[in-house]
């Protein structure tokens, strides 16, 4: 791991060190270069979202299958006493034809969980309450492992502890996982329960139905890759077998999954008809915590992509070409825009640039926002105030990026350099309304 860590410090102060140089002996050619990498990634992400709209107004029908196998229902619950109850009666209210049991994994909960989750499997025979024995690392991954290792079917799906998918969310996910070939699992969509609530959270709403819905759409439209979401996900329990369970390290244990799914040659199709609700942080500094996690699990797949061989053949090739566009690229780019700026506002520096930078900045802008109008009309979401929220995101939302992964950043490298296991961040639950 050390060894890891030190190929990625090297790696990341020879690209600094060579953008110095650039901008020392020649920065029209760094700007010529930026600027066409960037106007790349515009376009990638613009056939994406065409590509992702394509398949969301295309209607599929959901095949009805003669047999539906066992399915395993896995709810990782640590002090989940605020929510429990809800997401209970949301998964014994799923309409499912085939065996379901549901298990409900107490991760050492200090508070209420335990009675509701004892209420529950008192009253329902397929309700299971498993206390799951203390552990390191602590986190999510370690509790699935654990949660496979006492359930049998022939499938298992994930739920959140703060979900409550629709009544057909399951039998959706079981039908595309049953019909097609070479499937891993199937992935379904998260919505956002609590959209109206503040402005953040409709923020968070709009972002997902970009990026974890007509992206995803857009990505398994064009190349037949998907990706795991943490929730609402089926897997095949052949496959965590084969690939010996989760990795116990890995915060951001859907991405990580993801990948080695992908690399053993397995589908990840993608279900947008099976719906999941859930709670999104209502104010900032959860937020940031949550998003703090989600970085560094990523950054931990990042280091594993550029230090590990095989993350850059065949389907594996797109979630890696992601993974780096959007850790790497996309926060260059950023942060490249901000020194010139501020450099140029303080006059410190300043170079007659021909090339039409200003219009890039719009276009930018121009393709993030339809990028969000997209979505909404592929949903059907659109309303006044949804509109003037898409139009001012870029400038206030996505900014915040930048600051989320500096700070995981210094995190991570942080826990490295000290031998630490980055723990698990509990995000804050409230009482649904």
């Amino acid at each position: 791991m050390k060894g890891r860590l030190w190929v990625l410090i090297l790696s990341f102060s020879l690209f600094l060190t060579l953008l110095v140089v650039a901008v020392i002996f020649n920065v029209r050619l760094l700007l010529f270069f930026t600027t066409a990498l960037f106007l790349v990634l515009l376009l990638y992400y613009s056939i994406l979202t065409i590509a992702g709209l394509y398949s969301r107004l295309t209607n599929k029908k959901i095949p009805v299958l003669d047999y539906y196998p066992g399915v395993d229902i896995l709810i990782p619950a640590h002090n989940e006493g605020v929510v429990i109850k809800d997401t209970i009666e949301a998964m014994v209210a799923i309409d499912y034809p085939g065996i379901l049991q549901i298990y409900i994994l107490n991760d050492n909960s200090s508070d209420n969980t335990d009675e509701i989750a004892d209420a529950f499997a008192n009253a329902f025979k397929n309700v299971h309450h498993i206390k799951v024995p203390p552990g390191e690392p602590r986190g999510k991954s370690r509790v699935l492992n654990y949660g496979l290792s006492i359930s049998d079917n022939k499938y298992y799906c994930v739920y959140d502890a703060d979900n409550q998918p629709e009544r057909h969310a399951l039998v959706k996910l079981v039908a595309i996982a049953e019909t097609q070939e070479r499937v891993g699992g199937a992935v379904g969509y998260v919505r956002t329960m609590n959209e109206s609530a503040t402005w953040l959270t409709r923020m968070i709403s709009i972002e997902f139905q970009v990026f974890q819905l007509l992206m995803q759409s857009g990505r398994w439209q064009l190349f037949k890759t998907g990706s795991l979401t943490g929730t609402n996900m089926l897997v095949k329990r052949s496959v965590i077998e084969e690939l010996g369970g989760y990795d116990p390290y890995a915060i951001a244990e859907d991405a990580e999954l993801t990948l080695r799914i992908t690399q053993k040659g397995y589908y990840l199709p993608i279900v947008p008809e099976s719906i999941t609700w859930e709670q999104e942080p209502e104010t900032l500094g959860v937020y940031l915590k949550q998003r703090t996690r989600w970085l560094q699990g990523n950054l931990y797949i990042v280091e594993k992509t550029l230090t590990e061989p095989g993350y850059f053949k065949g389907k594996l090739l797109v979630h890696s070409i992601h993974q780096l566009l959007v850790y790497v690229i996309f926060w260059f780019f950023l942060v490249f825009s901000y020194i010139w700026f501020v450099l140029g506002i303080l006059d410190v520096f300043f170079i007659e640039y021909t090339y039409p930078l200003l219009f890039i900045w719009y276009l930018a802008y121009i393709v993030y926002t339809a990028q969000l109008f997209a979505a909404q009309a592929s949903q059907r979401t659109f309303s006044p105030v949804n509109i003037f929220v898409s139009v001012i995101m870029y400038f206030t939302y996505a900014q915040l990026f930048s600051y989320l992964f500096v700070r995981s950043l210094i995190f991570y490298i942080k826990a490295k350099k000290n031998r630490q296991t980055i723990g698990w961040d509990k995000t804050e639950r409230f009482k649904s309304k």
